[in-house]
């Protein structure tokens, strides 16, 4: 039997309701006028597969909350300006993407991946002062985005036939009132946005040279 293309797979009520809430928070925060919302919601609702809800949603962010400013997590990993490279988003079209090493991270940083990968380690990253956004879109792709154990991590967002959490750590969380912190959401449909803790760049290797 030929395998299902998973955007042929048909949705739930409860896919439509959560697609629908997130329009309309998407109105609430000024995204969409009532012209827009309307139009979408009437998409949403008449929707049949997941495929249809792709283009309903793939433009817009969930749940843009203003940061909770924390004075104490300026100091934490500041850069000066121009030493280091700054990059605002990451997009993958059936493509991989890669953020990794010494890097400016903006308060806002946008990552969507469609058929593809984004991988955003901000274990070296440079943060500004207050909380950190990164707004995931996945769509028949994944977004990860690694972080060490200094680091506190928020997760807010929605999986539609997908995954959008936190994995097992590697290393325990080492938190304080310093701790920068990273407020992930968006969307998985049919794909995965995933947070991990991790060890230092290069610790397993390491580890394996001194035969731990």
């Amino acid at each position: 039997m030929e395998p299902v293309d998973p955007r042929d797979l048909r949705i739930s009520d409860a896919d439509r309701h959560r697609v629908a809430e997130m329009l309309r928070e998407a109105a609430g925060e000024g995204r969409l006028d009532m012209d827009e919302l309307d139009s979408r919601l009437d998409a949403a609702y008449a929707a049949k597969t997941y495929g249809d809800l792709v283009p309903i949603t793939l433009d817009l962010p969930t749940r843009d909350r203003l940061p909770e400013v924390r004075p104490a997590a300026a100091a934490a990993r500041r850069s000066p300006a121009g030493m280091s490279p700054t990059y605002g988003g990451s997009v993958a079209i059936m493509s991989e993407t890669r953020r990794v090493g010494v890097w400016d991270v903006g308060d806002r940083h946008t990552a969507t991946a469609v058929m593809g990968s984004v991988v955003i380690d901000l274990r070296e990253a440079r943060f500004p002062e207050g909380e950190v956004v990164v707004n995931a879109a996945a769509v028949m792709g994944s977004v990860e985005v690694i972080v060490n154990a200094t680091t506190a991590v928020v997760v807010d967002g929605y999986g539609v036939m997908g995954v959008f959490e936190e994995s097992r750590p590697r290393v325990p969380a080492d938190l304080d009132a310093a701790s920068p912190v990273v407020r992930v959401r968006g969307l998985a449909l049919m794909g995965s946005v995933e947070v991990k803790r991790k060890g230092p760049p290069g610790d397993r290797r390491r580890r394996r040279r001194l035969g731990h």
